[in-house]
C-alpha cells in the first residue's frame, strides 16, 4: 500500500510533505527524466530569444512541425505537436471518439483517463507476472471487431519491455483488417537508437497513429511537447482543427526545433545509458529480496519480495523517492518503478535499498 495519492511518479511536492521536507530535499527516483539536465544548446537559444516570449508564437507553428518531420524523414503534414504527449493523446481521442477501445495492463493512466472523456467503452488487456509482464501473441485473439480502438506503448510503462518486432507486425496487420486504429506510444524510444520504431512503417499504415514525446529524452518536463504523427494527412488536418489555439507555448516549440539537431547531446544520452543503465540494472540484481525486470528504457521495473518492508516508504526516509506500480491495473504494493539516473545518484539508491532490505 502506497502513502501517496498521486496518480504519476514526479509528485516530489506530496511525498515531500508526508516526510515534513522540501521538494528539493527529495532524489527523485519517480520521474522517468534524462539525469543529462537540458541540453546547453536550448538553455542558450532561450536566453538568447527570451523576447519571443512578448509575442504570439505562430499559431501554426510551421518550424517546429518542419523540424519535427525532418527528423523522421516524413511530411510535416503528418505531424501534430501538442502540449506535452499527453494532451497529444487526449486531441486523438477526440478526434477518433472511439466507441469501444481496448487498453493494456499495467500501462500509461492518462490512455484510459482520454477515453473516459468521451464514454469509451474501454476493454482491458491484462498482461501476466508467469510471462515476464511482456506483451505476448495472447493479444492477436482479444482483437475482435467490436473494438475501433487499442493503445499500446512500446517500450511499455511502466515495464519498459519492448514487443517483439514480429508481433507488433502482426497486431499491426490485425488491426488493419477489422478496422481498429492501433495507437502505438513511443514516449521513451528515443533513448534505444537501435529501435526505429513503427515510423517507418506508417506510409501504408494509414490506422496507425504513433505519439511520441520530447520531454524525456530531453529533460524539459517543464516546457511540456510531444507529437503524433500519422499519413493520413486529412484525418491530422482535422485534429488540427479540433486543437486549442496556441497550445505550444513559444519556449516549448524553440525547445522542438533546437534539440532535435544536438547530434553531441543525443549521443552522450546513448553512452549513459547504455554503460550506466547495464551497471545500475546488474546491481539491483544482486540485492537480495529484489527482483528485477530487463527493461530497455531509461527506468527499471522491480518486484519487492520482502512483505514486511514498506519499501517506498522506508526510501522516503532516507529522502529518496521511488514510484510505487500499486496504482497500476493489474499490479499490486509489491511492485516499483525506478528511473536510471547518474552513476553518484544510482549508487546512492543502492546502498539504501541495501539497507532498506537488510
Amino acid at each position: 500500500m502506497t502513502r501517496l495519492k498521486s496518480a504519476h511518479g514526479g509528485n516530489t511536492r506530496e511525498a515531500a510533505a508526508l516526510m515534513g521536507l522540501t521538494a528539493d530535499q527529495l532524489l527523485d527516483f519517480s520521474a522517468n527524466i534524462n539525469p543529462l539536465g537540458m541540453p546547453e544548446s536550448l538553455k542558450q537559444a532561450i536566453v538568447a530569444q527570451l523576447a519571443c516570449a512578448e509575442r504570439y508564437p505562430d499559431v501554426e507553428y510551421l518550424q517546429l512541425h518542419q523540424a519535427l518531420a525532418a527528423h523522421h524523414g516524413v511530411p510535416a503534414a503528418w505531424v501534430l505537436a501538442g502540449n506535452g504527449e499527453t494532451e497529444s493523446i487526449f486531441t486523438l481521442v477526440q478526434g477518433l471518439q472511439p466507441r469501444r477501445a481496448m487498453v493494456v495492463a499495467p500501462g500509461f493512466a492518462e490512455y484510459r483517463r482520454a477515453l473516459e472523456t468521451v464514454e469509451c467503452a474501454i476493454d482491458t488487456f491484462f498482461l501476466r507476472e508467469e510471462d515476464g509482464w511482456q506483451l505476448t501473441d495472447r493479444l492477436l485473439p482479444a482483437l475482435t471487431a467490436e473494438l475501433d480502438c487499442l493503445f499500446l506503448c512500446t517500450p511499455n510503462n511502466p515495464t519498459g519491455l519492448l514487443p517483439d518486432r514480429a508481433l507488433l507486425t502482426a497486431i499491426a496487420e490485425r488491426c488493419r483488417a477489422l478496422n481498429i486504429a492501433l495507437i502505438l506510444d513511443e514516449a521513451f524510444l528515443d533513448f534505444l537508437p537501435d529501435e526505429p520504431g513503427f515510423i517507418p512503417q506508417l506510409a501504408h499504415s494509414p490506422h496507425v497513429w504513433v505519439l511520441r514525446s520530447l520531454t524525456k529524452f530531453y529533460a524539459i518536463p517543464g516546457l511540456r511537447l510531444g507529437y503524433l504523427l500519422n499519413s493520413d494527412e486529412q484525418a491530422v488536418a482535422r485534429l488540427r482543427q479540433r486543437q486549442m489555439p496556441w497550445a505550444i507555448n513559444a519556449f516549448a516549440a524553440l525547445a522542438g526545433e533546437v534539440v532535435l539537431n544536438d547530434l553531441a547531446y543525443q549521443q552522450a544520452t546513448y553512452r549513459w545509458l547504455r554503460e550506466e543503465g547495464a551497471r545500475f540494472y546488474q546491481a539491483l540484481g544482486e540485492i537480495a529480496g529484489l527482483k528485477v525486470y530487463p527493461g530497455r528504457a531509461n527506468y527499471l521495473f522491480l518486484r519487492c519480495e520482502r512483505p514486511d518492508v514498506e519499501l517506498q516508504y522506508a526510501l522516503l526516509e532516507k529522502q529518496i523517492l521511488i514510484r510505487s506500480c500499486a496504482n497500476y491495473p493489474g499490479l499490486d504494493a509489491r511492485y516499483f518503478r525506478v528511473a536510471i539516473r547518474s552513476r553518484e545518484e544510482n549508487q546512492r539508491l543502492l546502498t539504501a535499498l541495501r539497507q532498506a532490505l537488510a
